[in-house]
């Protein structure tokens, strides 16, 4: 039960989820609303980003997936593909040079590289290496990710090593993440997967909001950890 009590320090909860994966949705909603191009809503949406992986780190969340790009996301008009992959760059660009303010936080990319630009990629490296001695919270930032994807990963990286049988703990050890993740939270009023975290989902609690990822804030973030905490979780038991 992947559950732990919260010290005095950060005392806002008796009981936090240890692994969060957030869907960041309704950035293209939210610009349109403003009469702004679907650029403006990645944007914001970035910033927001950046704000609740500090309070989870605060509030001292093992580990949090965050939905960034997926698989199917290079089926959007060019234009757009172009600018969010220059928001990735210019992200990392400024992480890098605001790494120390960062925290305590690990980062880690989950996807599949291929497809995606040589410069980009270095950037992504150099943020993994830089902090990886950390022991803070693990941000995982999940580009060119589809859940399918990491299943069929993880299964032929266990052909290429000469397993011949298969087993749910195999898998289990050669996906992107923890293998379990206990609490999914989507806002912009969907409720669907979107092929996010497939494996890691099987006894995951879901919390839904309508409100769109860039105005998504600490408190809505707090209301999903409230929600979590009054969930009677059986584990199919």
């Amino acid at each position: 039960m992947a559950l732990f009590k919260k010290n005095e320090q950060n005392a806002e909860f008796s009981v936090l989820p240890e692994h969060i994966g957030i869907i960041m949705d309704g950035n293209g909603r939210w610009a349109k609303k403003r009469g702004l191009p679907r650029t403006a809503g990645h944007k914001a949406g970035a910033e927001v980003f950046k704000k609740i992986s500090k309070e989870c780190a605060r509030l001292e969340i093992k580990e949090v997936t965050f939905y960034a790009f997926s698989t199917e996301n290079w089926k959007r008009p060019k234009e757009e593909v172009k600018a969010i992959m220059t928001l990735f760059h210019d992200y990392l660009i400024e992480a890098k040079n605001d790494m120390e303010a960062s925290g305590n936080i690990i980062v880690k990319f989950i996807g599949e590289r291929r497809g995606i630009a040589p410069e980009l990629l270095k950037l992504m490296d150099d943020a993994e290496r830089e902090t990886s001695k950390r022991n803070g919270t693990l941000i995982n930032v999940a580009v060119n990710y589809g859940g399918r994807q990491e299943i069929v990963a993880a299964v032929n990286r266990l052909f290429s090593l000469g397993k011949t049988e298969i087993t749910e703990d195999d898998i289990s050890r050669n996906i992107y993440t923890s293998p379990e993740c206990d609490l999914i939270i989507r806002p912009s009023g969907e409720e669907r997967l979107s092929n996010f975290l497939l494996w890691q989902a099987a006894y995951s609690e879901f919390w839904y909001s309508d409100v769109l990822w860039p105005d998504f804030s600490e408190k809505d973030l707090h209301n999903a950890l409230s929600d979590f905490e009054k969930r009677n979780r059986r584990f199919g038991g």
